[in-house]
C-alpha cells in the first residue's frame, strides 16, 4: 500500500512535476548503487567465477536460434515494449526532438543498466554459492526470477554477517527505485488513456487505476506461491511479446508510410536521406514481426 502510494503520489503530480522530477532524482541514484555495490560484490570469495561465466563469452552457443529470442525476451521486459509505456512517453515529446537519436540512447542507457545490474546478480550467485546457498536448479540451470531475488540472495546476505544487513538493505533499496520508476510509467499508461479516452482529470484517473492494481495486486500477495510466477510468465512471455506484435503490425502495415516519415521529419528534416529510413521501416514491417512470432512461440 506505501508503494502504491508513493507511486500515486508521483503520477498525480503530472509529467514534469512528477514522472521527469522523481526520475531525475531516483536514475542517477540507481547508477551509484548498482556501481557501488557491484564493486563491493566482486572483493567476495566466489565472485570472480560469477564474473568469468558474465564476461567470458562462449562463441559456440553463437549459432543457437534460443539465444536472440531470450535476448527478444529481455528486450520486452526491461523496455516494457507491449504496455504502451513507450508510446506514452514519446507523445509527450516536443515536436523538434530527434525521435531515432532519443530512442537510441534509451535503448544504451537502459543496456548499460541491464549491464551493470549483471555484474551485481552474477558474481552475488556464485558468492553466494561459495557461502553454501544452492544456485542451481534441478535442471542444472541458475536459479532465476523469485527464487533468486526472495530466497538465494537473502541467504547470501544472512551468510555475510553484520555486513549483510548493509548490503541487503542496499540491494533492495535498489529494487525498490527499479520497481518505483516502472510502476510510474506502468501507472501514467492507463491513466493516460482514461484522461483522453474518458475525460477524466488526471487526479480521479490515478486514484481509479491505482485502486483497481492495488485490489489485484493484494490477491496475487496472498497468494504468493501459486500465482506471483503464472504472473510473471503471463504478462512478459506472453502478453508482452503479443502486444508489441499488434503495435508493430499497426504502425508499419496500417498507418501509411508518409505519416510516419511526416512526424520523424519534424526533428530531423533530411531523415528520408539517411541510412536509418531506407532500413527501419523494412526492418520493423518485416524483421521484426519474425523475430517476436519466434518469441511467442518459442515461450
Amino acid at each position: 500500500v506505501f508503494f502504491m502510494l508513493l507511486t500515486v503520489y508521483v503520477v498525480r503530480s503530472g509529467v514534469n512535476n512528477g514522472i521527469e522530477r522523481w526520475s531525475r532524482r531516483l536514475m542517477p541514484l540507481l547508477f551509484i548503487l548498482l556501481i557501488g555495490m557491484s564493486a563491493y560484490i566482486l572483493t567476495q570469495d566466489g565472485a570472480i567465477e560469477g564474473l568469468k561465466m558474465y564476461l567470458v563469452p562462449d562463441f559456440s552457443t553463437i549459432t543457437d536460434p534460443n539465444l536472440i529470442i531470450r535476448a527478444m525476451g529481455q528486450a520486452f521486459f526491461s523496455l516494457s515494449l507491449g504496455v504502451c509505456v513507450m508510446m506514452t512517453y514519446g507523445a509527450y515529446l516536443s515536436n523538434s526532438e530527434n525521435i531515432p537519436k532519443t530512442a537510441a540512447w534509451v535503448a544504451g542507457i537502459d543496456t548499460s543498466v541491464a549491464f551493470l545490474a549483471g555484474l551485481l546478480i552474477l558474481p552475488a550467485m556464485f558468492v553466494a554459492q561459495s557461502n553454501g546457498v544452492p544456485i542451481y536448479a534441478e535442471d542444472g540451470s541458475l536459479l532465476s526470477a523469485d527464487t533468486l531475488v526472495f530466497t538465494v540472495l537473502p541467504a547470501m546476505f544472512d551468510a555475510l554477517g553484520y555486513t549483510g544487513l548493509f548490503v541487503s538493505f542496499g540491494f533492495f533499496l535498489l529494487m525498490v527505485i527499479a520497481a518505483i520508476t516502472s510502476s510510474i510509467s506502468m501507472l501514467e499508461a492507463p491513466v493516460n488513456a482514461l484522461r483522453e479516452e474518458a475525460k477524466c482529470d488526471r487526479s480521479s484517473g490515478v486514484w481509479i487505476i491505482a485502486l483497481v492494481v492495488t485490489a489485484i495486486s493484494t490477491t496475487i500477495i496472498y497468494n504468493f506461491e501459486t500465482l506471483f510466477g503464472a504472473v510473471i510468465t503471463f504478462s512478459t512471455v506472453y502478453m508482452q511479446p503479443i502486444m508489441a506484435l499488434v503495435f508493430g503490425i499497426m504502425l508499419t502495415w496500417v498507418l501509411r508510410q508518409n505519416h510516419l516519415l511526416k512526424a520523424l521529419q519534424q526533428g530531423s528534416p533530411n531523415i528520408d536521406k539517411s541510412l536509418f529510413w531506407k532500413i527501419w521501416p523494412w526492418y520493423v514491417k518485416f524483421v521484426c514481426p519474425i523475430l517476436i512470432i519466434l518469441v511467442i512461440w518459442r515461450g
